[in-house]
């Protein structure tokens, strides 16, 4: 079986070395690139990417300007690294679809951990069948979104979060919940993380945004208007 391959971006070589180091342990595979604009040309030279883990201040091409190349053309997994733990980062990070945010500084281990846990999830899905609900159909295995028959294109965490909506359609599901089954840890900001993704998302489905309602005071509850 291939190994999975990680490419690491940051431009400080001590921190790429740390990080390196702790995914070799566990049996990745590495790619380094001290800029974004190394890390694009990496990214799409080497075609197999399962993941990046990207840093936000960086020269040549920034984090952030990395992440949004990146989700132009793919929804590859990212996780940020950056020495801001400001909530207005976080946030952005999530709104251009960053998958995980984790703030220097860090244990490698906990990182490893989140890296694991994201590859989980993300084979997990393609693991299964189709799923449906009043005519959005959510393909797993081959990660793609059908409205009516017409794909849409959806952020790894938007397709994550639509997934666990449809399969829990019916169901009030408190934010705590979301997030320990879409973020798959204890997130320490608030709210406004899903707040943000729902909103995404509801724009992203069009008229099936409305299936995505929402609970005051608690969360939300996926369910199809019968019409």
């Amino acid at each position: 079986m291939d190994k999975i391959k990680i490419l690491v971006v940051d431009d400080e070589a001590r921190m790429r070395k740390l990080v390196r180091d702790f995914l070799e342990r566990e049996g990745f595979v590495v790619r380094e690139a001290g800029d974004g604009l190394e890390a694009m040309e990496i990214f799409y030279e080497e075609k197999d990417i399962a993941l990046v883990i990207l840093d936000v201040m960086m020269p040549k091409m920034d984090g952030w300007q990395t992440l949004r190349e990146l989700r132009q053309s793919s929804d590859v997994p990212v996780i940020m690294l950056t020495a801001r733990s400001e909530e207005r980062d976080e946030l952005q990070g999530f709104d251009l679809g960053v998958d995980e945010y984790i703030s220097k500084p860090f244990s490698p281990k906990i990182l490893v951990a989140r890296v694991q846990a994201l590859l989980r999830r993300s084979h997990a899905m393609g693991a299964e069948e189709v799923v449906s609900a009043g005519g959005i159909s959510i393909d797993k295995a081959a990660h793609q979104v059908y409205i009516e028959g017409q794909e849409i294109e959806l952020s790894f965490k938007e397709f994550e979060l639509l997934t666990y909506f449809v399969e829990n359609q019916g169901i009030a599901l408190s934010r705590e919940k979301i997030l320990n089954n879409v973020w798959n840890y204890d997130y320490f900001g608030d709210a406004r993380t899903i707040d943000t993704h729902v909103k995404k998302l509801r724009s992203k489905l069009g008229d099936k945004g409305g299936y995505i309602k929402t609970i005051w005071g608690m969360g939300y509850k996926f369910e199809v208007d019968e019409r």
